[in-house]
């Protein structure tokens, strides 16, 4: 009996964190970003986001990827431009009723739907054509997760950034790298 209400005092215990919505505190070399995450719409993808945060996968990794009124890319790639092996991709939550709008922030992917490893992505625009449309190759969307509460003159000033070339990529690199230099969690 005892082991009993100890298996159910775990379950229920484990599911009470599981619904509460973690935060986590990106700290960049231009500033804090706060990101509340959102578990109860995007179970699997934040799930897989807080497994590369609690591993330090994303420890000096940089934004890759800058381009003014839509978005800004980052955590798949050293200041470098080696990039970091990831997990096994996951299933495409991007039917979770979230939207591609200013703040938020989604998985990216290849042109494959359930293709997102670890780099994601902060809206700095209401990127309504990235929202699920249909469980199509078209129209699957991409993954929002989260949103920005705090620090978003952060990744503002991210989006701002001057780009050109850098490494593999023959644009939108910010000049001067900007380094996430740790994400972790702050609590629910």
């Amino acid at each position: 009996m005892l082991r009993v209400l100890i298996f159910v005092m775990s379950i229920v215990v484990n599911s009470a964190a599981f619904c509460d919505n973690p935060k986590v505190i990106m700290t960049t070399n231009l500033g804090e970003v706060e990101i509340e995450l959102n578990a109860e719409a995007a179970p699997i993808t934040v799930e897989n986001f807080l497994r590369y945060v609690e591993s330090g996968f994303y420890t000096d990794t940089i934004f890759h990827r800058v381009i003014p009124g839509f978005m800004v890319q980052g955590g798949g790639y050293s200041q470098t431009f080696t990039e970091k092996n990831p997990y096994a991709p996951i299933a495409n939550e991007a039917d979770n009723g979230l939207e591609n709008k200013i703040g938020s922030i989604a998985m990216a992917r290849t042109n494959r739907p359930h293709s997102a490893t670890a780099q994601f992505f902060i809206n700095v625009a209401n990127n309504t054509f990235l929202n699920h449309k249909s469980k199509s190759l078209r129209g699957w969307g991409y993954a929002v997760f989260g949103e920005v509460i705090g620090g978003m003159d952060v990744v503002n000033a991210i989006a701002t950034a001057p780009t050109g070339s850098g490494g593999p990529f023959v644009k939108d690199v910010p000049t001067k790298s900007i380094i996430i230099q740790s994400i972790n969690v702050i609590g629910n």
